[in-house]
């Protein structure tokens, strides 16, 4: 796949869309620093980050050479992180009313069981929040017990001491969660729980905003395949995944792009400013859609999935690894919703198999810091095999020229274990 046959990238335009996470974006500019510097060394090919030259507000430029090709590559990161701040910014006794509604939402709708059937980590995932905050709440209520009793009993005869040992220990539970939110940034509790509840809140449909979002999204990707690149790349993490499903549905449903050169052009891309519209890839990156798609009033993603699965007009490659437990590892977004069509042509599911890409030492490191994994797409792999970020953002190749031919992992799971299939 790598003969001089095939046509080159020399010039490719990125668009990252993140999951539900509240950073500054410049994080994944010095991650994509760092770790591509370290592939870089590993694997024999030289990469460098410059500022941005085109796009929007955040992004940088990348220039690369990899077997034996000059490659440029602008990367801008799609934001939606001030959306997410905002549904996170709430007390105390409001997340613990998420908790209830987002419990609610999946046991009640039968999802969280029928998810357990795809995969138990990403469903662990969902519990641990939840799990985590009865947890912090029993650990309060405890120790102003505790308190209180001892209160009581230094100071007996003292008028109203029933109400003072409730004030006592109502005020040491309030000490205690509220210690408990400052560790969350090792707990990540709070985090994951807005997380879980912002999808759960709307059954699995998008709130205004972030539809309002995703169509600026849209018509940033719908000028970028009217300019002068080889390829324009679409990279959707965790949460940014279905989005990306809905945006490039939208941008092919109304025939806002230029006829895609992969497939007019199945030996590769023409050479030559003009030559041919930019082929269109997606990839997604530790894709949790399940979690969404399992809700009843997730009809547009589901009716995202099945016109994408078909449409000629793209490559979509999805990347997992059962080595990480916040994602539906290997498990087909299109068909684990039950929405697979005739003619279903993606997604092209592989493993980015962490217990093999990774050196046992390093596995050993990570393999317990599941948030950390949840990220190694994103990062330097020790021993790459197919699945190399650096390679598919800055490398040679067209995405749908570097899995030509490629079967889909063997232990993919198509398994249609959805009870809700309606997408209207």
């Amino acid at each position: 796949m790598t003969s001089g046959s095939l046509a080159r990238v020399h010039r490719r335009r990125v668009f990252y869309i993140p999951g539900y996470d509240p950073i500054h974006p410049r994080r994944y500019r010095e991650l994509y620093r760092k770790e591509g510097a370290e592939q870089a060394r590993i694997s024999g090919y030289e990469i460098a980050l410059a500022p941005k030259r085109a796009g929007g507000p955040y992004g940088w430029h990348v220039t690369s050479t990899q077997d034996g090709t000059d490659v440029e590559a602008d990367v801008e990161v799609l934001v939606w992180s001030d959306i997410v701040r905002s549904s996170m910014g709430k007390s105390i006794p409001a997340t613990y009313a998420q908790l209830v509604r987002t419990a609610w939402a999946y046991i009640t709708s039968g999802a969280l069981f029928r998810l357990m059937r795809l995969r138990k980590g990403p469903v662990i995932a969902a519990l641990y929040p939840i799990v985590a905050l009865i947890v912090q709440a029993l650990v309060g209520i405890g120790i102003g017990w505790a308190a209180a009793a001892l209160a009581l009993a230094l100071l007996p005869g003292f008028p109203l001491d029933w109400l003072a040992g409730l004030i006592l220990g109502a005020a040491i539970l309030t000490l205690t969660l509220r210690w408990f939110r400052t560790k969350d940034g090792k707990l990540f509790a709070y985090y994951l729980m807005h997380d879980y509840a912002f999808t759960a809140r709307w059954g699995g449909a998008n709130p205004p905003e972030l539809e309002a979002r995703m169509a600026e999204f849209a018509a940033r990707i719908e000028e970028a395949m009217r300019e002068d690149w080889d390829e324009v790349l679409i990279v959707g993490h965790s949460s940014g995944a279905h989005l990306a499903v809905s945006i490039l549905a939208d941008l092919i449903r109304e025939n806002r792009l230029p006829p895609s050169s992969w497939q007019k052009y199945p030996g590769g891309r023409p050479s030559g400013r003009g030559a041919a519209p930019p082929a269109l890839a997606f990839l997604s990156l530790g894709q949790v859609v399940p979690m969404v798609s399992y809700l009843p009033k997730a009809t547009r993603l589901r009716a995202d999935l099945a016109y994408l699965s078909t449409r000629s007009e793209l490559f979509w490659l999805d990347v997992t690894a059962p080595g990480d437990g916040c994602a539906f590892a290997l498990c087909d977004p299109v068909a684990v919703s039950g929405v697979a069509p005739e003619g279903q042509i993606h997604p092209l599911v592989i493993s980015a198999a962490f217990t093999q890409t990774l050196s046992p030492e390093r596995w050993r490191t990570l393999r317990w810091r599941f948030f950390r994994l949840h990220f190694q797409y994103l990062c330097a792999f020790d021993r790459p095999g197919d699945y190399d970020y650096f390679r598919l953002t800055a490398g040679p190749l067209t995405q749908a020229e570097r899995f030509h031919g490629r079967a889909p992992s063997k232990s993919r799971i198509t398994t249609p274990a959805n009870r809700f299939t309606s997408v209207t």
